[in-house]
C-alpha cells in the first residue's frame, strides 16, 4: 500500500481510511502510564509555582532580613523563574543531544538537589540558591515532558495527552496549597513545604529508569531496532508498519534539512510563522492577565485584603488553584473534540 501525504499516520485522512485503527485515551495503558510518569515533571512545575506563595509567609517569620526587605522576598520568589528560563533555553539542546529520557532524569536530579538545599537553608541566600536549582530542573522538565509525550502518543489522542502535562501543572499548584495547609502547625513549616517537593522528583526518577526513549529520537539517532520495539508496545500490528514507514521518512527528511536549514529559515514558511505567532501570542496574553502574580503571591494578596491568618489565607487561595485545575480538565476534553484552533480563543 502506498501512503499519500493525506493518509500517513498522524493525519485525519489516514484514520478516515482505517477508522478501526483509531485509539482512545484508555485503549493503551502503556501510553497512558508513560504520559502520567512524564507528566510528573509538570506536577513539579506546578508545585514549585504554588508552594512558595504559602512558604513565604513563614520564611518572613524565620528570617528578619526577608521580612524587612521586599527585594529579598521578590528574589526568593523569582529566582526559580530565572532558573526555569535557563533550563528551558538549554533543555532543547539537552533533549536533542542526549534524548528525552536522560533529560528527564537530569531534571529530577537537579530539582531534588534544589529541594534539599531549600529545606536545609540556614539563611535567605542559600534558599535563593536552592530556588535557582529547582528552577533549572523545572525548566528542563517543562521542555522535555510535552515532547516526550507527543512523540510517543497516537495522533488522534496526542492533543489531550500532551495537555495532561498542563493538568499536572495546575494539579501541582492545587496540591501545593494542600501541603502548605498540612504543614502550618508543624515545626519547620516552610522547610517541609519546600523540601517535600523532592518526593515526586525521586519517584519520577525511579520510574523513568524503566521507561523507553522516545521512538522519534531513536529514529533520529538511527537506532531503528529500539524504536520499533517501543512502537510495538503502542500500536497493533495493522498500524505498526505504517507508523514505522512514517517515522522513517520524517527522520530522513529532518536529517536532510538539518544540514541546510537554520532556525530562522523555518519562519520563512508562512504556515509555521503564523502557527508560532498564534501559539506564542496566546501564551504571552495569558501571562499579561497577571495569573502568575496571583499564583506566586495569592496568600499574601489575601492577607492584604484583610485576612491576617496564615491558615485562612492559604485556605482561601485554594479556590484560585482549584478553578485553574478545573479549567484545564475542560480544555483537555475540548482540544481533541473541537481542535486546537477553536479551543485557543476560548
Amino acid at each position: 500500500m502506498t501512503l499519500t501525504l493525506e493518509s500517513i499516520p498522524g493525519s485525519s485522512g489516514y484514520l478516515d481510511l482505517f477508522p478501526d485503527r483509531r485509539m482512545s485515551y484508555f485503549s493503551n495503558l502503556y501510553v497512558l502510564g508513560l504520559t502520567v510518569i512524564a507528566g510528573i515533571g509538570g506536577l513539579l512545575f506546578g508545585y514549585d509555582t504554588g508552594v512558595i506563595s504559602g512558604a513565604l509567609l513563614y520564611i518572613k517569620d524565620d528570617f528578619e532580613a526577608v521580612n524587612q526587605s521586599s527585594f529579598l522576598q521578590e528574589t526568593i520568589v523569582s529566582m526559580a523563574l530565572v532558573g526555569a528560563i535557563v533550563g528551558a533555553a538549554s533543555g532543547g539542546w539537552i533533549n536533542d543531544a542526549y534524548g528525552r529520557k536522560k533529560a528527564t532524569l537530569l531534571a529530577d536530579v537537579v530539582f531534588t538537589a534544589g529541594a534539599i538545599i531549600m529545606a536545609a537553608a540556614p539563611d535567605p541566600y542559600v534558599l535563593i540558591l536552592g530556588r535557582l536549582l529547582v528552577g533549572l530542573g523545572v525548566g528542563i522538565a517543562s521542555v522535555t515532558a510535552p515532547v516526550y509525550i507527543a512523540e510517543a502518543s497516537p495522533s488522534e489522542v496526542r492533543g489531550g495527552l500532551v495537555s495532561t502535562n498542563v493538568l499536572m501543572i495546575t494539579s501541582g499548584q492545587f496540591l501545593s496549597y494542600l501541603v502548605n495547609l498540612a504543614f502550618t502547625e508543624v515545626p519547620g513549616t516552610w522547610r517541609w513545604m519546600l523540601g517535600v517537593s523532592a518526593v515526586p522528583a525521586i519517584i519520577q526518577f525511579v520510574l523513568m529508569l524503566f521507561m523507553p526513549e522516545s521512538p522519534r529520537w531513536l529514529f533520529m539517532k538511527s537506532d531503528k531496532e529500539k524504536a520499533i520495539l517501543v512502537l510495538s508496545k503502542i500500536y497493533d500490528i495493522a498500524r505498526l508498519e505504517d507508523e514505522i514507514d512514517h517515522l522513517s521518512a520524517a527522520a530522513e527528511e529532518e536529517l536532510r534539512k538539518k544540514k541546510t536549514v537554520r532556525y530562522l529559515d523555518v519562519f520563512k514558511s508562512k504556515e509555521i510563522r503564523l502557527a508560532f505567532l498564534a501559539g506564542a501570542g496566546l501564551q504571552a496574553f495569558q501571562q499579561f492577565t497577571g495569573i502568575n502574580t496571583v499564583m506566586y503571591y495569592s496568600p499574601t494578596i489575601v492577607q492584604m485584603a484583610g485576612f491576617q491568618s496564615n491558615q485562612l489565607a492559604l485556605l482561601l487561595s485554594l479556590a484560585v488553584a482549584g478553578t485553574n485545575a478545573v479549567g484545564t480538565i475542560v480544555g483537555i476534553y475540548l482540544i481533541d473534540h473541537f481542535g486546537k484552533e477553536k479551543v485557543g480563543p476560548l
